[in-house]
């Protein structure tokens, strides 16, 4: 024997069979969460699977400053042009999810402008839909 490494002198454990954990129902496990976002998506129809709207912001430092990728939630100033004319129901209301974020201080006029057309979109989609929901309850 060369070197100064350990002699081997395994001593090797006779149940060791019941320390493993297998893997063997991962494919199960794989169709069982598509099968239940499916089923999720399909239950929230209209509104996002993802949870509430985000907005689009731009990366922080200088090298990824100009991607684009979704942010934590809107400014308080994001959250009021245009909105007053559609919080006009309690059930609208609550169905309206935008995640809100009170950090957020400055905000270009464009981003504001990108914000406020998504979010339209986003609200005119769930008014039609809660209002449907509505006058078929009633």
């Amino acid at each position: 024997m060369k070197h100064n490494n350990v002699i081997p002198n395994g001593h090797f454990k006779k149940h060791w069979q019941n320390y493993i954990k297998t893997w063997f129902n991962q494919p199960a496990r794989k169709t069982r969460r598509r099968n239940a976002r499916q089923k999720k998506a399909v239950k929230t129809f209209p509104r996002p699977t993802a949870g509430p709207l985000r907005p689009i912001v731009h990366d922080q430092t200088l090298k990824y400053n100009m991607k684009v990728r979704v942010g934590r939630g809107f400014s308080l100033e994001e959250l009021k042009p245009g909105f007053e004319a559609f919080v006009l129901d309690f059930h609208i209301r609550k169905n309206v999810n935008s995640s809100p974020d009170d950090r957020k201080k400055r905000l270009l006029k464009s981003q504001i402008s990108l914000t406020e057309e998504r979010r339209k979109r986003n609200i005119t989609l769930l008014v039609e839909e809660v209002m449907a929901e509505l006058e078929f309850v009633t």
